[in-house]
Protein backbone atom coordinates (compact mmCIF):
# COMPACT_ATOMS: atom_id res chain seq x y z
CA UNK A 1 0.00 0.00 0.00
CA UNK A 2 1.34 3.22 -0.91
CA UNK A 3 2.51 5.22 1.88
CA UNK A 4 0.31 8.08 1.14
CA UNK A 5 -3.04 6.19 0.76
CA UNK A 6 -2.30 4.01 3.99
CA UNK A 7 -1.59 7.94 5.63
CA UNK A 8 -4.77 8.28 4.70
CA UNK A 9 -6.82 5.07 6.20
CA UNK A 10 -4.49 5.41 9.80
CA UNK A 11 -4.85 8.16 12.57
CA UNK A 12 -2.02 9.88 13.24
CA UNK A 13 -0.80 9.56 17.03
CA UNK A 14 0.18 12.45 19.46
CA UNK A 15 3.63 12.96 17.76
CA UNK A 16 3.14 12.57 14.30
CA UNK A 17 0.06 14.97 13.63
CA UNK A 18 0.96 18.41 12.75
CA UNK A 19 1.34 21.32 15.38
CA UNK A 20 -1.92 23.76 13.86
CA UNK A 21 -2.27 27.12 15.11
CA UNK A 22 -3.59 29.01 18.02
CA UNK A 23 -5.76 31.34 16.04
CA UNK A 24 -9.36 30.07 14.76
CA UNK A 25 -10.24 30.35 11.47
CA UNK A 26 -12.81 33.04 10.35
CA UNK A 27 -16.23 32.13 9.43
CA UNK A 28 -19.58 34.33 8.32
CA UNK A 29 -21.46 35.67 11.23
CA UNK A 30 -24.93 33.78 9.97
CA UNK A 31 -26.09 30.97 8.43
CA UNK A 32 -26.89 31.80 5.07
CA UNK A 33 -30.03 29.53 4.62
CA UNK A 34 -31.34 29.59 8.15
CA UNK A 35 -29.77 33.29 9.12
CA UNK A 36 -28.74 31.81 13.05
CA UNK A 37 -25.28 32.66 14.35
CA UNK A 38 -22.92 29.75 13.49
CA UNK A 39 -20.82 30.84 16.79
CA UNK A 40 -22.10 30.73 20.68
CA UNK A 41 -24.14 32.01 21.94
CA UNK A 42 -27.35 30.32 20.70
CA UNK A 43 -30.82 30.25 22.14
CA UNK A 44 -31.52 29.09 25.79
CA UNK A 45 -32.70 25.86 26.01
CA UNK A 46 -31.55 24.78 22.52
CA UNK A 47 -29.29 21.57 22.61
CA UNK A 48 -26.71 20.60 20.41
CA UNK A 49 -25.11 17.83 17.89
CA UNK A 50 -22.55 16.50 15.88
CA UNK A 51 -21.94 14.44 13.26
CA UNK A 52 -19.38 12.91 10.94
CA UNK A 53 -21.03 11.25 7.96
CA UNK A 54 -18.62 11.49 4.90
CA UNK A 55 -18.07 14.84 2.63
CA UNK A 56 -19.32 17.95 5.16
CA UNK A 57 -20.86 20.17 2.50
CA UNK A 58 -24.11 17.16 1.52
CA UNK A 59 -24.08 16.35 5.13
CA UNK A 60 -24.84 20.06 6.42
CA UNK A 61 -27.63 20.54 3.95
CA UNK A 62 -29.29 17.51 5.08
CA UNK A 63 -29.27 18.91 8.53
CA UNK A 64 -30.18 22.58 7.96
CA UNK A 65 -33.41 21.25 5.67
CA UNK A 66 -34.82 19.77 9.27
CA UNK A 67 -37.42 21.77 10.44
CA UNK A 68 -36.50 22.66 13.86
CA UNK A 69 -32.80 23.00 13.50
CA UNK A 70 -31.72 26.64 14.27
CA UNK A 71 -28.38 26.49 12.16
CA UNK A 72 -25.80 24.57 11.45
CA UNK A 73 -21.48 24.83 10.93
CA UNK A 74 -19.44 22.77 9.17
CA UNK A 75 -15.95 22.26 11.05
CA UNK A 76 -13.25 19.37 12.17
CA UNK A 77 -13.30 17.33 14.76
CA UNK A 78 -11.95 14.24 17.01
CA UNK A 79 -8.29 14.88 15.76
CA UNK A 80 -5.05 16.16 17.38
CA UNK A 81 -4.03 19.43 15.64
CA UNK A 82 -5.25 22.47 16.72
CA UNK A 83 -7.78 24.64 14.29
CA UNK A 84 -6.54 23.19 11.19
CA UNK A 85 -6.85 24.39 7.69
CA UNK A 86 -9.12 22.07 5.16
CA UNK A 87 -5.87 21.04 3.32
CA UNK A 88 -4.16 20.06 6.85
CA UNK A 89 -6.98 17.26 7.60
CA UNK A 90 -7.03 15.92 3.95
CA UNK A 91 -3.74 15.23 4.52
CA UNK A 92 -4.54 12.64 7.29
CA UNK A 93 -1.93 13.86 9.58
CA UNK A 94 -4.62 16.15 12.00
CA UNK A 95 -6.83 12.90 12.88
CA UNK A 96 -9.80 14.88 12.40
CA UNK A 97 -13.32 14.33 11.12
CA UNK A 98 -15.54 16.49 8.61
CA UNK A 99 -18.00 16.88 11.00
CA UNK A 100 -21.35 19.18 10.99
CA UNK A 101 -22.56 21.30 13.98
CA UNK A 102 -26.43 21.23 14.43
CA UNK A 103 -27.99 23.44 17.25
CA UNK A 104 -31.51 22.38 17.42
CA UNK A 105 -34.17 23.25 19.17
CA UNK A 106 -35.33 20.29 21.28
CA UNK A 107 -38.84 21.19 21.94
CA UNK A 108 -40.05 20.99 17.81
CA UNK A 109 -36.97 18.28 16.71
CA UNK A 110 -36.24 15.37 19.13
CA UNK A 111 -32.44 14.02 18.70
CA UNK A 112 -33.82 10.29 17.56
CA UNK A 113 -35.10 11.84 14.02
CA UNK A 114 -31.63 13.93 13.90
CA UNK A 115 -30.05 10.32 14.33
CA UNK A 116 -32.37 8.87 12.09
CA UNK A 117 -31.50 11.82 9.15
CA UNK A 118 -27.61 10.50 10.33
CA UNK A 119 -28.41 6.63 9.38
CA UNK A 120 -30.40 7.02 6.10
CA UNK A 121 -28.06 9.48 4.50
CA UNK A 122 -24.83 7.64 4.42
CA UNK A 123 -23.15 3.88 4.33
CA UNK A 124 -21.75 3.71 8.33
CA UNK A 125 -20.11 0.33 7.53
CA UNK A 126 -17.38 1.51 5.45
CA UNK A 127 -15.38 2.39 7.82
CA UNK A 128 -12.35 5.20 6.78
CA UNK A 129 -14.34 6.28 3.54
CA UNK A 130 -17.78 7.60 2.20
CA UNK A 131 -17.91 5.89 -1.34
CA UNK A 132 -15.27 7.42 -3.65
CA UNK A 133 -13.90 9.85 -0.42
CA UNK A 134 -11.43 8.14 1.44
CA UNK A 135 -9.91 9.21 4.08
CA UNK A 136 -9.96 9.27 8.09
CA UNK A 137 -12.19 12.47 7.46
CA UNK A 138 -14.62 10.62 5.85
CA UNK A 139 -15.21 8.22 8.48
CA UNK A 140 -18.66 7.90 10.29
CA UNK A 141 -18.90 9.24 13.45
CA UNK A 142 -21.69 10.88 16.34
CA UNK A 143 -20.55 12.99 18.67
CA UNK A 144 -22.41 13.26 22.06
CA UNK A 145 -22.91 16.11 24.13
CA UNK A 146 -24.21 14.45 26.77
CA UNK A 147 -24.51 10.39 28.49
CA UNK A 148 -28.38 10.82 27.06
CA UNK A 149 -27.08 11.25 23.83
CA UNK A 150 -24.51 8.55 23.88
CA UNK A 151 -27.52 6.13 24.90
CA UNK A 152 -29.25 7.11 22.08
CA UNK A 153 -26.68 7.21 19.47
CA UNK A 154 -25.59 3.23 21.04
CA UNK A 155 -29.07 2.20 21.19
CA UNK A 156 -30.27 3.66 17.42
CA UNK A 157 -26.08 2.20 16.07
CA UNK A 158 -27.37 -1.31 17.96
CA UNK A 159 -30.68 -1.26 16.23
CA UNK A 160 -29.68 0.02 13.12
CA UNK A 161 -26.62 -2.47 12.72
CA UNK A 162 -29.43 -5.79 12.31
CA UNK A 163 -31.30 -4.08 9.84
CA UNK A 164 -27.86 -3.35 7.79
CA UNK A 165 -27.02 -7.09 8.29
CA UNK A 166 -30.30 -8.47 7.28
CA UNK A 167 -29.85 -5.79 4.17
CA UNK A 168 -26.61 -7.86 3.54
CA UNK A 169 -24.67 -5.14 4.89
CA UNK A 170 -20.99 -5.40 7.10
CA UNK A 171 -20.47 -4.60 10.25
CA UNK A 172 -21.14 -0.63 11.26
CA UNK A 173 -17.82 0.98 11.89
CA UNK A 174 -19.21 4.55 13.43
CA UNK A 175 -17.72 5.81 16.33
CA UNK A 176 -19.78 7.18 19.40
CA UNK A 177 -17.78 9.47 21.76
CA UNK A 178 -18.35 12.27 24.09
CA UNK A 179 -18.36 15.80 21.98
CA UNK A 180 -15.05 16.67 21.37
CA UNK A 181 -13.85 20.26 19.98
CA UNK A 182 -15.05 21.63 17.15
CA UNK A 183 -12.49 23.77 14.59
CA UNK A 184 -14.61 25.76 12.21
CA UNK A 185 -14.46 25.22 8.65
CA UNK A 186 -12.63 27.71 6.16
CA UNK A 187 -15.77 30.25 5.74
CA UNK A 188 -16.22 28.93 1.85
CA UNK A 189 -17.23 25.73 3.21
CA UNK A 190 -19.89 26.96 5.39
CA UNK A 191 -23.46 25.83 3.51
CA UNK A 192 -21.70 25.13 0.79
CA UNK A 193 -24.19 23.41 -1.33
CA UNK A 194 -26.02 26.72 -0.38
CA UNK A 195 -24.05 28.86 -2.42
CA UNK A 196 -22.91 26.13 -5.26
CA UNK A 197 -26.55 24.21 -5.70
CA UNK A 198 -24.55 22.17 -8.36
CA UNK A 199 -21.53 21.93 -6.52
CA UNK A 200 -20.43 18.17 -5.28
CA UNK A 201 -22.22 15.86 -3.34
CA UNK A 202 -21.30 12.24 -2.50
CA UNK A 203 -23.66 11.50 0.11
CA UNK A 204 -25.66 8.46 -0.34
CA UNK A 205 -27.72 6.53 1.67
CA UNK A 206 -28.34 2.40 2.00
CA UNK A 207 -31.26 2.68 1.56
CA UNK A 208 -32.21 0.50 4.72
CA UNK A 209 -34.65 2.50 6.61
CA UNK A 210 -34.13 3.69 10.44
CA UNK A 211 -36.84 3.18 12.85
CA UNK A 212 -35.60 5.31 15.49
CA UNK A 213 -36.99 8.32 15.79
CA UNK A 214 -39.81 10.57 17.41
CA UNK A 215 -39.54 7.82 20.80
CA UNK A 216 -36.17 9.47 21.21
CA UNK A 217 -36.41 12.49 22.52
CA UNK A 218 -32.89 13.10 24.14
CA UNK A 219 -33.03 17.03 24.96
CA UNK A 220 -36.60 17.27 25.49
CA UNK A 221 -37.72 20.33 27.69
CA UNK A 222 -40.06 19.77 30.32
Amino acid sequence: MPFTLHRKLALPGPGEALPGRATALTVPARHLVLGGPLQPPFPVGYAQAMFGMGCFWGAERKFWQADGVFTTAVGYAAGLTPNPTYEEVCSGMTGHNEVVLVVFDPARIVYGSLLRIFWENHDPTQGMRQGNDIGTQYRSGIYCADADQIRAATASRDAFAVALRDAGYGAVTTEILTMPAFYYAEAYHQQYLARNPNGYCGLGGTGVACQVGADMRVGQRD
